[in-house]
């Protein structure tokens, strides 16, 4: 039932159909959504009285959804996206040869224009919130998440940036070079400071830390374990690669003895403080521990493809009990911000490996929004349109060649045709995008150095 305040910041009205997501999947043809104080106040249909607004927006022939939540984000890559040394390589070759173009480069400067151009592009494709698995931290690059940090706050983004570790070398057995490594003391010393430093639990909040550690192959099962200590006592969020293909499973059995899930339970991160990235290869007993335990996933299609690791599992790890959100991954890798292309990816290969009627648009919209809210650990804040959820919408217009003959059911349309990028993006209440531009005055500028920054990382060292 809609809640109308007597005057909102922000109404949304006239939408063709506005998907809440919520609790109920309420589907309001006519619809109309209001925001206050950064807070959905008001969701009602075409029969429902909406209250007065100092501003309002035109949502005539629109579908309007929750913003959409990226779950994994390596947002660094960018500045080495689609370069073709490395862009037909295997996931662990891949890494080996661009560890030390990351390593030698990476700086406060590169870092903060990879984040502010990411979250952008992001927010071209109905994203509002992303997490970021920034895990590269040589120690004279300086404070390389508290750029990433600001490049949110000046876009006006929702952003959970994690605190990434790789302590493990090629000295040590790992795939790192020396210089990307560092001492685990120093980790978790650090991990402590950013969260005291960021982290703003509060409903509604702009930015949330979280605690990752690489992944098997740059830390050691030492390190995970403190970590899940650590945030266990902080109270934050646990983030992981895990099981992401068959050099992943490999790799665990010859240096632990045992595959990548039953090392993620060893070193105590089975529970539903955790989310792990990719997940391709559970076999069924490992969904179903996944799913008892509440463990998120964060599926990413493109990068999974583009590095011919599988097709994650999400009909059966969804039905298990997982929350099951989606990610971009790395820029150099699925090469794409666009999280209306992994939604897409999501509904094709579901249906590929699990059947044409397992996987729908609305299944497909489900996991970019309260799924991803799920991996993230803010059910009924984020992900959904309903009284006291963010106001994080995406509006996004059905009309010219790519949807005629769309007029049965906008949300199948919305996936099955269409568009590539959204028309509004409404961060928190405020416009981030309008009429599919960043509204953003600094976009050129920041364009421009960023292309400067990427040249810079892609001459071989």
């Amino acid at each position: 039932m809609a809640q109308p305040t007597t005057t909102a910041d922000l109404v949304i009205q006239n939408a063709w159909l506005i998907a809440t997501v919520d609790a109920d999947r309420r589907e309001l043809p006519g619809g109309w959504v209001s925001i206050t104080d950064g807070l959905v106040s008001g969701v009602g249909s075409s029969n429902d009285a909406q209250p007065s607004a100092d501003r309002t927006i035109d949502a005539e022939g629109c579908l309007v959804t929750p913003g959409l939540i990226n779950t994994h984000h390596h947002l660094f890559q960018n500045l080495t996206r689609a370069w073709r040394p490395m862009t037909n390589a295997p996931l662990f070759g891949w890494l080996q040869s661009l560890y030390p173009q990351w390593t030698a480069n990476i700086d406060e400067e590169s870092e903060y224009l990879a984040a502010w151009i990411g979250l952008a592009e992001l927010a071209l494709s109905g994203c509002t919130t992303s997490s970021d698995h920034h895990y590269l931290h040589p120690v004279r690059a300086g404070d390389l998440l508290g750029a990433e940090i600001r490049a949110a706050i000046d876009l006006g983004m929702r952003f959970h940036p994690t605190y990434g570790s790789m302590s493990l070398s090629v000295k040590d057995g790992g795939l790192p070079p020396d210089a990307a490594v560092r001492e685990e003391d120093d980790i978790l010393a650090e991990s402590e400071r950013h969260v005291a430093r960021w982290h703003d639990p509060s409903h509604g909040s702009m930015v949330q830390v979280a605690l990752a550690p690489c992944s098997p192959f740059t830390v050691t099962p030492d390190l995970m374990r403190q970590t899940a200590e650590l945030a266990e006592r902080l109270d934050v969020r646990l983030h992981t690669h895990l099981a992401e293909n068959s050099e992943d499973d490999e790799f665990a059995i010859a240096t632990f003895g045992m595959r990548p899930v039953d090392l993620y339970e060893d070193v105590g991160w089975m529970s539903d403080r955790t989310w792990g990235a990719h997940v391709v290869r559970p076999d069924p007993g490992e969904v179903a521990r996944l799913g008892a335990a509440g463990v998120g996933v964060a599926h990413c299609p493109s990068s999974n493809m583009i590095l011919s690791s599988g097709i994650a599992p999400v009909v059966d790890l969804r039905a298990a009990g997982c929350p099951v959100g989606l990610g971009c991954d790395g820029s150099s890798s699925a090469d794409a911000a666009s999280l209306w292309q992994e939604a897409r990816l999501a509904m094709l290969s579901g249906k590929l490996v699990s059947g044409a009627g397992a996987m729908t648009a609305r299944d497909s919209l489900e996991i970019a929004t309260r799924g991803g809210a799920g991996c993230l650990g803010r059910e009924g804040e984020l992900g959904e349109l309903s009284v006291g959820s963010v106001g994080d919408v995406a509006i996004w217009k059905l009309d010219g060649l790519p949807f005629a003959g769309v007029v049965d059911d906008p949300i199948e349309g919305w996936l099955r045709a269409g568009p590539t990028t959204v028309w509004t993006t409404i961060v928190a209440g405020n416009v981030v995008v309008d009429e599919g531009r960043v509204l953003h005055a600094s976009l050129d500028a920041n364009l421009a150095a960023h292309r400067a920054a990427a040249v810079r990382f892609q001459t071989p060292v």
